[in-house]
């Protein structure tokens, strides 16, 4: 399980990166993302930004 460290106006989170859902744009350069089984997380960053962030941290099964 890798935690993902991502960062909000109102605080910071770790998010398990298997569990993210979807991304959408929110204003203000900020992102939405869809936890499986939760509510939404506002966190700072595009959609770009944030999936790259994602991506780079969920290990490639072999």
């Amino acid at each position: 399980m890798k935690f993902i460290a991502l960062h909000s106006r109102g605080g910071n989170y770790l998010v398990v990166a298997s569990n993210v859902a979807w991304l959408r744009a929110a204003e203000n350069g900020q992102t939405q993302i869809g936890i499986v089984g939760g509510q939404p997380l506002l966190v700072a960053g595009s959609m770009d930004e944030i999936a790259a962030q994602l991506m780079a941290d969920v290990p490639v099964a072999a």
